[in-house]
């Protein structure tokens, strides 16, 4: 187990899919916030700017770039990430998925739809964590995750942000997306420092606040599979989308675009 956390962290993300990591990337902030900028001066095929009407703000988001940008392959190899994120999966090796940018600069005030990361993706398995890593303090624009959600029967609808239409044809198969605060539901939110990370489950329902301060608010998050991650078919194109990739249901995913960094010295392939 990585110093870094203790057997209460494990049992807590077990048990709620989501706990805060202090200082994971402590050691690496300037690299992140030099990777951010790098980013967005050059973003990759899947960047996004939103932009709402009214809103003075913008949020600029970006994913599966750790490839071609140095630092956050750096920061990648060199954290203590991979080894934490088994630690929390009780994994005995871990393998990169993606990265991904949110930006969200003052003013923008519209939040981060509720959602589940999962139903989006081509993978599915128990062992799965995401970390949410503010670079700028986090106190009013924070992640908010719904403790518990990861074993709910069946997933939340995948939508489109934007348009707010299904993401897929067969909605009978998910259930609706809820309001956990209408609803009363156990919401966990933090305040952070940059470096801080929240753990997350790839089926945990997770939403973020606007940022209407007067700070801008990046994150670097990174998605990581443990031993019982598979390839599975979505019912439509998936985000990320990874074309071309050649898996097949119930693979393992391809090393060389997923590899994996961390082994435990009695780990089985």
């Amino acid at each position: 187990m990585h110093p870094l956390i203790t057997q209460d962290h494990i049992e807590t993300y077990q048990r709620d899919g989501v706990v805060l990591i202090r200082g994971l990337f402590a050691d690496h902030i300037a690299s992140l916030r030099q990777g951010v900028a790098m980013n967005m001066e050059n973003p990759g095929p899947y960047a996004a700017e939103n932009l709402h009407e009214g809103e003075a703000g913008r949020f600029f988001d970006d994913y599966c770039n750790w490839t071609r940008i140095a630092p956050f392959e750096r920061v990648i190899r060199e954290s203590p990430a991979l080894e934490v994120g088994a630690d929390l999966m009780q994994s005995q090796t871990c393998q990169v998925f993606h990265d991904h940018v949110l930006v969200k600069e003052p003013g923008t005030s519209k939040p981060t739809p509720w959602h589940q990361d999962g139903p989006y993706y081509f993978v599915e398995g128990e062992q799965t964590v995401s970390f949410w890593s503010p670079l700028d303090p986090v106190t009013e624009a924070s992640l908010r995750c719904v403790a518990g959600s990861h074993k709910w029967p069946k997933a939340v609808l995948p939508t489109r942000w934007l348009s707010e239409a299904d993401f897929y044809p067969d909605a009978q198969d998910f259930i609706p997306v809820p309001d956990p605060d209408a609803e009363g539901m156990r919401i966990v939110e933090y305040n952070m420092e940059p470096g801080d990370a929240v753990a997350f489950h790839f089926l945990i329902l997770h939403g973020a606040r606007g940022n209407e301060t007067e700070s801008r608010r990046r994150a670097f998050s990174l998605r990581l599979l443990g031993d019982d991650a598979r390839y599975v078919v979505r019912p439509g194109p998936t985000s990320p989308p990874f074309p071309g990739h050649g898996m097949q249901p119930g693979e393992r995913l391809r090393e060389d675009w997923f590899p994996t960094l961390f082994r435990r010295e009695a780990a089985i392939s």
